[in-house]
Formats: structure tokens, C-alpha cells, sequence
């Protein structure tokens, strides 16, 4: 979505591509693990038959909301208000044991940057939250005013690959020393005096700001996490979506889907032919997708978006 167009409007992105790799049974169970404002699970609801059933789950309050109008008048809806790495445990106690589908779309939504008040963006001086669920943990300004100085420096650089990881650690330390780092203005011109260099048209905070918003959400740990649970609940044919916007999330999806496509490495002196080996619990489907330039040029933040596929074979999962 670009700066002209209606605030907190939000475009699902790869929306056609990801819900055929689902490739949706009438009458199968689907999870959308990330539901945001509903766009892939409208999408997916049209595909399903009255004896299929859709599990949402979103940390956000505002999506919840939604969720829970859409789960009021679609009795094939049920509402998970929790993030996705919960998912074997909710899905547990709904009943549901076996999965036909499950689509997870990374990353922060439209109207989780547009609206000031969540403190996600540089572009509105507002308070610092970047909270994706605001009812607990704590937000990044009560992060800030506590962590270490290599703690901050190594989640500057490891989750925002920002080379100048170090001073900017070194001036938050400096500056709450003289008062609270409570507002992104705050924070934003903080890391602009330090970072004097970047690429052309991108702020200098970007990477700071995104960085310590995958470390407050634990973002990179619940996609770990989230990926056997899904394969270990697939029944054989089902298939695993994955919709990642940073290459660090891009790159936990790709070596995973990679590792259980192929199968277990055997020792060099282990004489087995090849039509005998194990059969891998993965499937990829096709290649990588990303978005067309007419998706691009209608909706800019979809331009790094990767989507992939995998189907779950009748092969044994370690983490069944």
C-alpha cells in the first residue's frame, strides 16, 4: 500500500497463489494461522463445503475483532486469539487432531504500521509499543529501558542485519540515561544521528525498528516453532503455505521444507538403493512465487513477499 492510499486499508498479498496451494477440500479442516484482516480466510471459506471448518489465530486485538464477526455469522469459524506457535495445544482443544491445510502469512500487517497508536513505524511520533498483541508481554519502550547494551547490540544485528548495530546500542544506553525512550520520534532520530549512511530511500531506523519489533514479538521463534507442529498435524496430501517478507523468515521456511523433502542422509559405508530409502514427510509443490508487477505496482509492501508449498507425504515426521 503506498502513502496515497486509505489508511489501515489491507491488501492480502500472493491471495489467489497461496489459497491454490492449499489446494482446499470441500470438506476439510484448515488452519489460517495468521489471519490479520481475513482476506486469505474468505478466500478459503469460498472454497470450503458446509461440512469443512477454518482455524484462525491472531495475537491482534483488531484482528480478533474482525475475526470473531466473521466466526458469528460462519459457523465453520473458530477464533484463536493467541499467536500460531500455540497451535498443536489450541487445535488440541478444539477437538482437532488432523489438518488438511495450513497457510501462514509472516509479518506485520497494513494497519498494524498505518495506525500511529501501535508504535510499529517511524513515520508517526507516537508511543513506542510494536506490541502485535497489546493485551501482554512487554512493549519495546520497556525493553529498551532495560536491556544491556550487547543484548541490544546483538538484536540490532542479528534481527535487523544492520552493520551499525553497535553505536546505535551504545546511544540507547547514553540517551536513557537522560530520559525515557518512550515515543518512536524518539527513537527514530536517535538512530538517524548515528546512522549516517543507508540506501537510498530507506530511513535510517528501518532495520532498528524492524529488529527490535521481530525481538518484542519472538517472530523468528514462533515460525521455528510452528513449522513441525503443522507437518506433525497434516494428514498425508495436506498442504503447508507460507507467505515470509524477510529473508531471515523466508530462509527458516525454505531450509526447513528443503531438510523434510529429501531424505535422511545415510552413512557413506550404508549400501541402500535409492527406491529404498525412507520416504520424506515433505513434498515441494512447485517453486517459490512472489507477487506480479501489477500486485507490486497496486501494493508496494508486497514486493519482497516468497511464498512456498509443501505436501505432506505419507513419510514418518520424527516430530509425529
Amino acid at each position: 500500500m503506498n502513502e496515497n492510499q486509505t489508511p489501515h486499508r489491507h491488501i492480502t498479498v500472493l491471495l489467489q497463489e497461496a489459497v491454490a496451494g492449499l489446494n482446499v477440500r470441500p470438506d476439510g479442516v484448515y488452519v489460517d494461522g495468521t489471519f490479520g484482516r481475513g482476506g486469505h480466510s474468505r478466500r478459503i471459506l469460498a472454497q470450503l463445503g458446509e461440512a469443512g471448518r477454518l482455524v484462525v489465530f491472531d495475537k491482534d486485538p483488531a484482528a480478533i475483532a474482525t475475526a470473531e464477526a466473521l466466526a458469528a455469522t460462519d459457523a465453520r469459524v473458530s477464533v484463536v486469539h493467541n499467536g500460531f506457535a500455540t497451535l498443536q495445544a489450541a487445535l488440541s482443544e478444539r477437538g482437532i487432531h488432523h489438518i488438511d491445510g495450513a497457510l501462514f502469512d509472516l509479518g506485520i500487517s497494513s494497519p498494524q504500521i498505518d495506525e500511529a497508536a501501535r508504535g510499529f513505524s517511524f513515520r508517526f511520533d507516537a508511543p513506542l509499543d510494536m506490541r502485535m498483541d497489546t493485551t501482554r508481554g512487554i512493549s519495546a519502550a520497556q525493553w529498551l529501558a532495560v536491556a544491556a547494551e550487547q543484548d541490544l547490540h546483538e538484536v540490532i544485528k542479528n534481527y535487523g542485519e544492520e552493520r551499525f548495530s553497535r553505536p546505535i546500542a551504545r546511544a540507547i544506553v547514553a540517551a536513557r540515561e537522560i530520559e525515557p525512550i518512550a515515543t518512536t520520534g524518539q527513537l527514530a532520530r536517535l538512530v538517524a544521528q548515528v546512522v549516517r549512511t543507508r540506501e537510498r530511500g530507506q530511513d535510517p531506523a528501518t532495520r532498528t525498528f524492524q529488529a527490535i519489533r521481530i525481538y518484542i514479538n519472538r517472530e523468528l521463534e514462533e515460525v521455528a516453532a510452528v513449522l513441525p507442529q503443522a507437518v506433525a498435524m497434516l494428514h498425508p496430501g495436506g498442504r503447508l503455505a507460507v507467505i515470509a517478507f524477510h529473508s531471515l523468515e523466508d530462509r527458516i521456511v525454505k531450509q526447513f521444507m528443503n531438510q523434510h523433502s529429501k531424505p535422511a542422509p545415510l552413512p557413506r559405508w550404508a549400501a541402500v538403493k535409492e527406491v529404498d530409502r525412507e520416504l520424506p514427510p515433505l513434498r515441494l509443490v512447485g517453486k517459490a512465487q512472489k507477487p506480479g508487477n501489477d500486485e507490486v505496482s497496486a501494493n508496494p509492501r508486497a514486493r519482497s513477499a516468497v511464498l512456498r508449498v509443501a505436501e505432506r507425504t505419507a513419510g514418518l515426521f520424527a516430530h509425529e
